[in-house]
């Protein structure tokens, strides 16, 4: 199984979003938080309508938690514009992790820089950035385009 983590999500309705595609793939969901808003919230449940409950889970409180019970063979995939390798570029296996940040601010540095060959982006015109729940439907389908044809 494909995984997408947000670490710290700050918007309920992208993350609801983002719950909707993760249950379309087939993927599971990783939040990391803390998160900015409650697993309860209305507007969380509503772009998640009834796929909500049916979406393969996982809450951790930090990252270093999920990265330790991860599976050793499975790699981490850190998006952000601040790199020059596109998405597209990589192979992607079924028990990989592609991680995004809070809306707001992204990925910290420090992780970035401790995972430099393995900082992704999606090319796009400098100074603007995607919609998060837009983010991870690009580079989930694709990692679904790369599975299915392999």
């Amino acid at each position: 199984m494909f995984n997408v983590v947000l670490i710290e999500p700050e918007i309920p309705p992208n993350t609801g979003n983002i719950g909707r595609l993760c249950m379309a793939a087939g993927a599971r969901l990783h939040l990391v938080g803390p998160l900015g808003f409650s697993l309860d919230d209305r507007s969380l449940k509503r772009a998640g309508l009834d796929y909500w409950p049916e979406l393969d889970l996982s809450q951790w409180q930090c990252f270093e938690e999920l990265q330790t019970a991860a599976d050793d063979s499975a790699a981490f995939y850190f998006l952000t514009t601040k790199s020059d390798k596109a998405y597209w570029e990589v192979d992607f296996n079924d028990n990989d992790y592609i991680v995004f940040g809070p809306e707001t601010r992204g990925l910290p540095q420090s992780l970035l820089e401790e995972n430099e060959s393995n900082a992704l982006t999606i090319p796009q015109k400098k100074g603007r950035s995607l919609n998060l729940a837009t983010s991870v439907g690009i580079v989930l389908y694709e990692s679904v385009r790369q599975l299915s044809s392999s």
